[in-house]
């Protein structure tokens, strides 16, 4: 085993990102997880080469990295794909988290004994808090690296609860942690339910608001070096979330309402700032996972009472308290198929957020501390191979998946152009008319720009003939009139292009 030095950081630092990227492609292969593989690297490193026991830096680092996934996962999220799902998503992040952490904690107290196991309710509950929440950095890396769409709106509704769960959870954490910790200041019944509401009114409104003031900065600030917008961004997303705690609100909902709402205004050099997020907030996963895996003791996982404690409680979060809340949760809402309500209640993967999290009662001292982070740990494992591997297949076994169709064309169009690109594919009915462009009737101020035909691109005119399966990428100034076209030409598949 050897210790990190500043010699040697970046070298090993270097490694560990090589081998994780290797890792994420054998992952994406044979239809793993790629965050398990990243945990999984670290876990054989910290056992086998370096030493890593900083519980402070390793929570510092997973604040960061959720910040980032979480702005980044609120900037991908397009407000009219989640508005017909916002009831049963906010209800699922709040009463859903809370449910869980109350059944989970009931489950735990009452087997504890049969264990040899004294665990009191209160640490019951706070071992159930901190996994009480499902990870965004994990739904958001497997959804979106499937690219399987999913019907019922079930995407957007697991991305809304994964992205906004987290501050419920860290709440309820925060809470227990002050309770219970023998060197914090006990907090009365009253005062953490003020504290509750205050968190997350404060969360909510400074959120939107930094949201609506990081648009309007960018957009007014005329930077001549383009790369500049991403830094600044990135420090307006720190802001959101370190202003917010400041002043005593939630920050983790703060940085994900601030990235929805950037992500869903016009903003200068979007592209730029997409780009970069994307790739950053990849990198913050691996950084995260990794430091997670180096800081577990791979040998204090395989102690009689973590592997008993952390087997029966991942199975029953999986198979009945998961369940129950989802059931009970999406009860009010009749559109939603009992095979969607299935689906969801198997999609509740845990992930980097819960054992983040149970590093705080680590710092505070809390009684039995270890055994809860390791626990938590099993508990986040046992959800990625089982969940995490299953995703695509559960949905294709319970017939909610569909292929979805990626764009053929990627363009990006400066902001002040109020035209609208669309992307449609020909079929038979379009050509009912004739086959060739000029007898395809568009509405004025709209022109088809691009033909993709079997990979192959080219501009075409009017009397260039369509065939079935070509890809046209159009501009029009009448955007409502060019809908109601497509609906008469019996084009039901538009994607619309930014």
């Amino acid at each position: 085993m050897i210790s990190i030095s500043s010699e040697n950081f970046i070298l090993v630092g270097a490694l560990l990102l090589g081998v994780a990227v290797m890792a994420g492609k054998v992952a994406y292969r044979f239809g793993a997880p790629a965050l398990l593989l990243f945990l999984g690297v670290g876990m054989f490193v910290g056992a086998n080469f370096i030493s890593f026991h900083s519980v402070e830096l390793t929570q510092f680092i997973g604040m960061i990295a959720l910040c980032i996934i979480l702005f980044s996962g609120g900037m991908d999220t397009k407000f009219s794909e989640i508005k017909p799902v916002i009831a049963p998503g906010v209800v699922l992040a709040t009463v859903g988290v809370a449910l869980t952490a109350l059944i989970v904690a009931s489950f735990v107290w009452m087997i504890a004994p049969w264990l040899g196991l004294e665990i009191p309710f209160a640490l019951a509950l706070l071992l159930a808090a901190t996994m009480s929440s499902t990870d965004s950095a994990s739904v958001f890396s497997i959804l979106r690296s499937k690219r399987q769409g999913l019907k019922e709106n079930l995407r957007p509704l697991l991305e809304l609860e994964s992205g906004s769960n987290d501050p419920m959870a860290y709440l309820l954490t925060v809470l227990l942690v002050s309770v219970l910790s023998p060197i914090e200041e006990t907090m009365g019944v009253g005062m953490a339910v003020v504290m509750f509401f205050v968190q997350l009114i404060l969360g909510a409104g400074l959120g939107l608001l930094i949201g609506k003031g990081a648009v309007w900065i960018i957009n007014r600030i005329n930077l001549s070096n383009h790369s500049l917008y991403s830094v600044l961004l990135l420090a307006l997303v720190f802001f959101s979330f370190s202003f917010t705690d400041l002043v005593g609100g939630n920050g983790y909902l703060a940085v994900y309402l601030t990235g929805l709402v950037v992500g869903n205004h016009k903003l200068v050099q979007k592209r730029v700032l997409n780009v970069f997020f994307d790739g950053f907030t990849w990198l913050v996963q691996i950084v995260m996972f990794l430091t997670l895996g180096l800081l577990v003791n791979v040998d204090e996982l395989w102690h009689a009472d973590v592997l008993a404690l952390g087997c029966l409680t991942g199975a029953f979060m999986i198979l009945v308290a998961r369940p129950v809340t989802v059931f009970l949760c999406m009860a009010p809402f009749r559109r939603f198929s009992a095979r969607a309500r299935l689906y969801v209640s198997w999609v509740g993967l845990r992930g980097a957020v819960p054992i983040i999290f149970a590093t705080y009662p680590v710092l505070g001292q809390v009684l039995d501390a270890n055994l809860l982070f390791n626990v938590v740990f099993l508990v986040t494992l046992i959800s990625l191979a089982v969940q995490g591997t299953t995703v695509s297949g559960m949905a294709n076994l319970l017939g909610l998946a569909y292929k979805e169709r990626g764009s053929a064309f990627d363009v990006n169009m400066h902001e002040d152009i109020k035209s609208v690109l669309t992307e449609v594919e020909v079929n038979a009915s379009m050509l009912r008319s004739g086959s060739t462009l000029r007898e395809i009737t568009l509405p004025e101020h709209t022109l088809v720009m691009m033909v993709c035909r079997d990979g192959e691109y080219f501009v075409p005119q009017g009397n260039t003939e369509l065939l079935p399966g070509d890809k046209l990428l159009v501009i029009s100034d009448r955007d409502e009139e060019l809908q109601s076209v497509y609906e008469k030409l019996g084009v039901n598949d538009v994607v619309r292009l930014e």
